[in-house]
């Protein structure tokens, strides 16, 4: 058993968290200088609503949602169901371990426009969510073969997701604020969310920004 799993088994199981109780815009802030893909979301008060650890050295993408930095109190997982694939599905679940949905990546069309899907625990499709501006993909892709001007993608180059429901109402859009080093994302909520809704909506996201935070 790594050491890893051994902090797993004698952690605190926390609360559940509505993310609709937060002020919004939420931040999202990646540590900078660790080995491990992990970031911090805060709400506009500053207050940590969740830490996301990425797990390293895994032919699967693990990830582990806490309520702090202290990475004491376990809220949610989230696993994909095969190795490193365009079109991967991420199920979200609780620290029960109960099913709360998935996000699937839209395969190869993300290559040209990130494109990603909430479904329900019916498998129903919920939210989609869909690159606003996929030009900055692209400018971001051929300035980063320069070099010495690849290290102004991060200010030139900032790409915007939108969350949409299946009638293609905006409800929430996720910005990458322009920094060199920094790898910092605002989410903006543009419309109201059932409880359930919120999480996986957030949970998403979150795993989106792993995916695609390495571009601009």
């Amino acid at each position: 058993m790594s050491l890893e799993d051994e902090l797993l088994d004698n952690m605190h199981i926390a609360d559940p968290i509505d993310f609709k109780e937060y002020a919004f815009p939420l931040s999202f802030q990646f540590k900078i200088g660790t080995l491990a893909n992990d970031f911090v979301a805060k709400d506009a008060n500053g207050a940590t609503i969740a830490y996301v650890r990425q797990k390293m050295f895994k032919f699967k993408e693990a990830i582990m949602v806490y309520a702090k930095e202290d990475k004491k109190d376990l809220l949610y997982k989230i696993n994909a169901d095969r190795i490193l694939d365009w079109s991967a599905n991420y199920a979200f679940t609780d620290q029960n371990g109960d099913n709360l949905g998935r996000v699937g990546r839209k395969g190869m069309r993300s290559l040209w426009k990130a494109s990603y899907e909430i479904y329900d625990n019916d498998n129903q499709i919920e939210y989609k969510i869909g690159e606003l501006n996929p030009w900055a993909k692209v400018g971001d892709a051929l300035l980063c073969e320069i070099p010495l001007l690849g290290a102004l993608t991060g200010y030139l180059f900032n790409p915007k997701y939108g969350l949409t429901s299946p009638d293609g109402e905006l409800v929430a859009k996720m910005s990458k604020d322009p920094s060199f080093f920094g790898r910092k994302f605002t989410l903006e909520k543009l419309g109201d969310l059932e409880q359930g809704d919120s999480t996986r909506m957030i949970l998403a996201l979150m795993m989106m920004l792993l995916l695609e935070r390495r571009r601009g």
